[in-house]
């Protein structure tokens, strides 16, 4: 089970850059990657990975021994030992697939377990690696769906199905330290990929269907989302809805992945931040964003397409609340007519998280750095201040982490 692939530089400029990017310790901040938190790598108790699996029913913990698996069975959240590796080292992806005892999982920290050029197939029941693919570069992210696996390199991002590890898709991309990419969710055709384009805020919208006679088609729809480089992306999970946020962190965007029209504007504040994570819910009625500043937002999502038309919907009484001068768009700056959120949650210390909601109608999980998992409910008609449902510090629920 091993398909090894490699990062091919479009120029020799670009491959000078990408050996000095290769060779040059990553930032904390730059290993940073959206749905996933990192930790710098000399705090041996923090996790330099957690993510939430595909259905949200599990989320994973990489850390710089190992890493572990959190079952989210509602009232609680409990640590799943029947899935506790053997291992130890540095872990710093660990993307799970779904609930079927795989992971696809990449060394890292300060003495990685695994190359970081190198994606492990492990298999929770074996309890070991029955796979791997290497690349000449370090691994940036990883995506897993039940039919597919993409892989992001730093200049290049590679597409697999998923059961024959055979290439299907490739594209180079700008500097991506980060691993930003994003897939639909529903594992049937066609298959949604998002990921940066060539140009600084630019997004590459993939469409893959398959052809009665099982043949690929592409289509292809380049959006320029932001003036400046891209922080996070996401879609919607039947891939219809693109988020973008650009590194200024004040304005998420909203846009169709069939055309690239923009469809929405949302204000997260007018201080720069740092956007770690955006959300969508299932019906992708509502958008959640988590910052450096430790307030989780949500939106109201006025032009989400629904399953049958392209159309927008519209949201009685859960409408974004907007400036008082908004009557004067297209007179004032944007900042005016701008969409601000709907709901909020302040966690206790400004730190980094990701978010996701849950199958319980408006409630919504919280991940933070340290260890943390909060619960959160809103009130779809009003808005406001979310209400805190559960706190566990799941990092606690042993003595160790590893």
């Amino acid at each position: 089970m091993m398909s090894p692939a490699s990062h091919i530089p479009r120029s020799a400029d670009q491959q000078a850059l990408q050996q000095k990017q290769h060779n040059r310790p990553i930032p904390p901040l730059d290993r940073y990657r959206p749905s996933y938190v990192y930790q710098p790598e000399d705090d041996e108790k923090s996790p330099l990975f957690l993510a939430f699996n595909q259905d949200i029913s599990r989320l994973s913990c990489g850390t710089q021994k190992g890493f572990r698996v959190y079952d989210i069975k509602p009232p609680s959240l409990q640590e799943n030992i029947n899935w506790e590796p053997l291992l130890n080292g540095g872990i710093s992806i660990v993307e799970l697939m779904y609930d079927r005892g795989f992971a696809a999982i990449v060394g890292g920290g300060t003495i990685p377990r695994y190359p970081p050029n190198k994606v492990m197939m492990w298999d929770f029941i074996q309890r070991r690696c029955r796979g791997e693919l290497s690349f000449r570069s370090p691994v940036r992210g990883v995506k897993l769906r039940l039919d597919k696996l993409v892989v992001v390199l730093e200049f290049k991002i590679f597409v697999y199905e998923f059961e024959t590890l055979n290439l299907i898709f490739n594209a180079d991309t700008i500097g991506n330290p980060k691993g930003l990419s994003a897939i639909s969710g529903a594992s049937a055709s066609p298959f949604v990929f998002a990921c940066p384009g060539l140009q600084k805020g630019e997004v590459r919208i993939e469409w893959l269907r398959a052809t009665p006679d099982k043949k690929l088609t592409r289509d292809t729809t380049m959006v320029a989302a932001h003036d400046s480089h891209l922080a996070c992306i996401a879609l919607s999970f039947d891939g219809r809805l693109l988020a973008t946020a650009s590194n200024k962190g004040t304005l998420i965007r909203i846009f169709s992945t069939f055309d690239g029209t923009h469809l929405q504007e949302l204000r997260r504040g007018a201080e720069r931040v740092e956007i770690y994570s955006l959300a969508f819910s299932a019906t992708a009625h509502w958008l959640a964003v988590s910052s450096d500043k430790g307030t989780v937002h949500v939106f109201g999502l006025s032009n989400g397409y629904n399953r049958h038309s392209k159309h927008a919907m519209s949201l009685p009484g859960n409408a974004n609340p907007g400036s008082s001068l908004s009557f004067m768009k297209g007179v004032l700056p944007k900042y005016f007519s701008s969409e601000w959120s709907f709901a909020q949650f302040k966690l206790p210390e400004e730190m980094r998280s990701i978010v996701a909601f849950a199958h319980e109608k408006h409630i919504l999980y919280i991940l933070s750095s340290d260890g943390s998992f909060y619960k959160c409910a809103f009130d779809p008609m009003r808005g406001g201040e979310m209400e805190q449902k559960e706190y566990v510090k799941f990092l606690k629920l042993k003595n160790e982490i590893y």
